[in-house]
């Protein structure tokens, strides 16, 4: 998809050249560079590095100044895929209020159809990139076309509206843009857009950074005197008492604390919270201290194999491996097990990280790490459990790296817990786990993660294992403080933590956990724990009351994933209600919740109207009156999803969608396979040009091979139209 959208911008960009904004310069605005004077970074910025809202043109004859007419040749055929041209923004406005490691982003932006004849008609398509771990949280659109509202609905209630699903007008195009198409807007118009989702702040260095999607391009300005208005505001409330720093212009903060501290946030939720319980937050950060020792490790990697990482998948995992293993001092032990449909170890113990063991092992890894064949997870690791049970001194890690799901995952859950916990081998066993693709379940990860205490991470593209993979083995493997525990929490009742299992306190990840209980806490709480010599540790936690900070909404994204990721695990009709209720509550997306787009000017009470608080207030019979009239959009699901068990076994590339050509696409293909070289040099306005310098014959024949060629679709191939057309 992604691919698909950089081609569809890069023609719309081509296409704008057609339009004409008056013989004074002033009034043209800013130009996109030619292709030859674009470097490969600034063509990838034709993925969308701000808001942005595109004219979606399926047609070209409809392009033109809706403002200044101008002769506009006639253009036969279709673009296929339309076409996206950027629409002039006139001004965008965000407000951003950060509560401890998430932010949330308020924004209100406005565009002008200004490449559509005023007499025409067309979609416009919203692309909104976020931050990381986030979700959208709603939107708010008034178009000339129609004003919108998004609302979430329950899953079972949206299949009511089977045959309705509207796929094309909303999802992600990349885990992180999501976009958003807005139905027949007239040329000229202006589209005022509101939109708000929430984002996790990351953690590097001692700085949490906030990274707005704030990069516009140039061609997105107005010609003449407007020019677009940019205003961000930043709201801070770190939940401490302690200093924090601003430091650049992406917004880096700090706390400042000397060394490891923590606190404790107590918050009483709303009336009409679905949980009456108390909730509170637990933090606790690394602190300044650098020389602090970290745990000596014991390293295992589970890598698959299967013949769908073949190419950019496992070429970047085994980049990552070995930069990983390179970096271990020579006292830390490490292996590696390669898994298909059987496993395949680098040795049959763990081994020192000595300069030697490491040539050995890139050897090992260029011959061994080849994909090819199905997915078996149960036996490698139940290998790597048994290869790190027989030391309990240091601290041992198992990275599970897979694009695929599996068929025994629940018992490889149990297979983990049992160790874990039932038999108490490995007070200091931690599995990491890392999802690439679509097609693995990210819940199942999740689980696995959650009971021994780990990490997990996801890449849904090529381009994001490397870092990804990168920040994961950083944080998971950089430990000052383990076994974490927090006094008092024992004498509360009905206590629920998200996640289930503190993990540990590293160099590169803060600890932020949230939680509900019944009763009365003590008046003080204590962290214990353990440091990499061995040695307790014990400080005090500070309690607060805490009314600024709206710790369900800031929580809300927590809670959806992991009670969402129990729910798989024990099947829980149950728990899958109480996640849709959340989702609803809070406006962050689900598993079980669908989102849907309804024309305010019709149902135009507004969102409260038709609040969805796990009430009554929003029945049925309202929707289906929705339905009815036609006045809503549903939007396909925008979970990630249990696996696919069928494009595992048929080993699919992760996140490929495989279609059947039809026969339209099929002449398409074998035509331009001959001409295309040819047609693809012409644009419309070029192709004018050229046949007013040749003879009547020529223009005869140029007339026949073009009728022939328009008979099998192949003029579209006209539409990619060379840099130098005006």
């Amino acid at each position: 998809m992604a691919d698909d959208f950089h081609k569809s911008v890069q023609l719309g960009l081509k296409l704008s050249k057609r339009i004409y904004y008056g013989k004074e310069p002033s009034m043209k605005p800013p130009q996109p560079p030619s292709s030859m004077e674009k470097s490969s970074s600034e063509d990838q910025l034709l993925l969308p590095t701000s808001p942005m809202v595109y004219a979606v043109v399926s047609n070209p004859s409809m392009i033109d100044n809706p403002d200044i007419k101008s002769y506009q040749p006639y253009v036969h055929g279709r673009c296929k895929p339309p076409a996206l041209i950027p629409l002039h923004m006139y001004g965008v406005e965000v407000e951003v209020d950060c509560y401890l490691d998430m932010a949330f982003v308020n924004l209100s932006g406005t565009w002008r159809l200004h490449c559509v004849d005023a007499a025409q008609k067309c979609d416009c398509l919203l692309a909104i990139p976020m931050g990381e771990q986030g979700s959208v949280l709603g939107f708010e659109i008034d178009a000339s076309g129609g004003s919108y509202l998004s609302q979430l609905v329950k899953v079972e209630d949206a299949a009511d509206l089977d045959g309705s699903d509207k796929i094309e007008y909303g999802g992600f195009l990349k885990p992180n843009i999501f976009t958003l198409k807005i139905p027949k807007v007239e040329g000229g118009s202006k589209i005022l857009v509101k939109a708000k989702w929430s984002q996790r702040l990351m953690y590097e260095n001692g700085w949490f950074l906030l990274k707005l999607p704030f990069s516009f391009p140039v061609y997105v300005t107005p010609g003449g005197k407007i020019s677009k208005k940019q205003k961000v505001l930043l709201n801070v409330n770190s939940g401490t008492n302690a200093e924090v720093q601003c430091k650049a212009a992406t917004h880096p903060l700090k706390v400042f604390f000397s060394d490891i501290h923590g606190g404790f946030l107590l918050h009483s939720p709303s009336s009409n919270d679905i949980d009456q319980r108390e909730m509170f937050a637990f933090y606790l950060f690394p602190g300044e201290t650098q020389n602090r020792k970290v745990f000596k490790k014991r390293v295992i990697f589970l890598v698959d194999i299967s013949g769908s990482m073949k190419g950019a998948p496992i070429e970047n995992v085994k980049k990552e491996v070995l930069a990983f293993l390179s970096n271990l001092n020579q006292d830390d032990l490490f292996n590696i097990i390669a898994f298909n449909g059987d496993s395949h170890s680098f040795s049959s113990s763990m081994e020192l990280a000595t300069h030697e063991a490491l040539q050995r092992v890139s050897e090992w890894i260029s011959i061994k790490l080849i994909p090819e064949g199905d997915t078996n997870l149960l036996l490698p690791m139940k290998q790597a459990l048994e290869m790190v049970s027989h030391d309990s001194s240091s601290m041992a890690h198992i990275f599970l790296i897979t694009d695929g799901a599996v068929e025994n995952e629940r018992d490889i859950c149990n297979v983990v817990q049992d160790y874990c916990i039932t038999k108490e081998k490995l007070p200091f066993l931690r599995i990491s786990t890392f999802g690439i693709g679509s097609y693995c379940n990210h819940y199942f990860l999740q689980t696995l993660a959650q009971k021994a205490k780990g990490h997990y991470d996801a890449a849904y593209d090529a381009g994001s294992i490397a870092p990804r993979l990168q920040r994961l083995c950083t944080v998971s493997s950089q430990v000052i403080l383990s076994n974490i525990e927090v006094d008092g929490l024992s004498h509360v009742q009905s206590l629920t933590l998200y996640p289930s299992m503190i993990q540990d306190l590293s160099y590169g990840c803060p600890i932020i956990i949230s939680g509900r209980y019944e009763g009365k806490l003590p008046e003080s709480l204590m962290v214990r724990g353990t440091l990499a010599d061995m040695s307790n540790f014990v400080t005090d936690l500070k309690i607060w009351k805490e009314k600024d900070i709206p710790l369900d909404k800031v929580f809300a994204k927590a809670h959806v994933d992991a009670l969402t990721a129990k729910a798989w695990f024990m099947e829980s009709k149950e728990v899958e209600r109480q996640v849709a209720e959340i989702s609803m509550q809070t406006g962050v997306l689900s598993e079980y919740t669908r989102m849907i787009l309804f024309q305010t000017d019709v149902w135009n009470q507004g969102p409260d109207a038709i609040t969805i608080q796990g009430k009554e207030a929003y029945e049925k019979s309202s929707l289906q009156k929705m339905i009815n009239s036609q006045k809503i959009i549903l939007l396909q699901s925008m979970g990630v999803g249990f696996g696919d068990l069928e494009k595992t076994a048929q080993n699919f590339p992760p996140g490929v969608v495989v279609k059947a050509p039809d026969t339209t696409e099929f002449l398409v293909n074998a035509a331009t396979g001959y001409c295309g070289k040819l047609l693809d040099r012409f644009c419309c306005m070029c192709f004018i040009q050229t046949l007013s310098t040749v003879n009547d014959r020529c223009i005869i024949i140029f007339s026949q091979v073009c009728a022939a060629l328009a008979c099998c679709q192949c003029i579209d191939c006209c539409f990619d139209l060379c840099d130098n057309c005006c």
